[in-house]
C-alpha cells in the first residue's frame, strides 16, 4: 500500500524536493527549475513545495547547500584508516561509479554554468569549494604532517583542479585508464616530498 503524502516524514519530503531540484538541474539547467516543475518531478504537491520555499532562487540556493554536503562527505577522514590511507581513500572516491554518470557529470556543468549566472550561487559555490579544498587540505596534512599549511592548501587547489578535469573527461567520454592516471596523479601530488 502506498503511503500518502502526509504520512511521509518532514525531512524526507524535503529530500525529494531537492532531489528533484538536482534532477532538473542536471537535465535541463536552470530554466527546467520552477516551482510547480519541482513539485511534479518530486511527487509532492505544489503548496508544500511554496511551504518550505519562497520561490525559485530560494529552492535552487537550498538545492546547492544540499550539494555541498554531499561534496563535503567525500573528504571526510574515515577514522578506522591510517592517515595516508584516509588521503588515498578519499581521492579515489570522485571517480566512483556514481559520480562517472552523465547524470552526474551533467550536473556538475549546469552548477558550473550556474555558478557564472548570479552572484549568490557564485558565493555559495565559492564557498563550498574552499571548504571542500580545506578539507582535502587537511588530509594532506594528516599523511603529510611534514608540510606546512600553505603547502597542504596548494596541494588540495591542484588536486581540486585535476579532480575537475577528471569529471570533465569522463562526461566527454569514459576513459578509464585516464581516470586511473588522475587519481595517481593526484596522489602524487598529495604525497610529493
Amino acid at each position: 500500500m502506498a503511503s500518502s503524502a502526509a504520512e511521509v516524514p518532514e525531512k524526507d519530503r524535503q529530500a525529494r524536493i531537492l532531489d528533484a531540484v538536482v534532477r532538473l538541474l542536471g537535465t535541463g539547467g536552470i530554466s527546467a527549475v520552477s516551482m510547480r516543475a519541482v513539485a511534479r518531478e518530486a511527487g509532492v504537491s505544489l503548496g508544500l513545495v511554496n511551504y518550505h520555499y519562497a520561490d525559485k532562487t530560494s529552492l535552487v540556493r537550498a538545492a546547492l547547500h544540499w550539494i555541498e554536503q554531499q561534496d563535503i562527505a567525500l573528504v571526510e577522514p574515515d577514522p578506522s584508516l591510517e592517515p595516508e590511507a584516509r588521503l588515498r581513500t578519499a581521492l579515489g572516491r570522485v571517480a566512483e561509479p556514481e559520480f562517472l554518470t552523465t547524470e552526474y557529470l551533467s550536473l556538475r556543468l549546469q552548477l558550473w554554468a550556474l555558478a557564472r549566472a548570479h552572484v549568490e550561487f557564485e558565493q555559495i559555490n565559492t564557498e563550498a569549494q574552499k571548504r571542500y579544498r580545506a578539507g582535502l587540505s587537511r588530509l594532506v596534512r594528516a599523511a603529510r604532517p611534514d608540510l606546512s599549511k600553505r603547502e597542504c592548501d596548494k596541494r588540495a587547489a591542484d588536486i581540486d583542479v585535476v579532480q575537475n578535469g577528471l569529471w570533465l573527461t569522463a562526461l566527454l567520454g569514459l576513459d578509464r585508464a585516464a581516470i586511473r592516471r588522475s587519481i595517481a596523479r593526484c596522489e602524487e601530488i598529495a604525497l610529493a616530498p
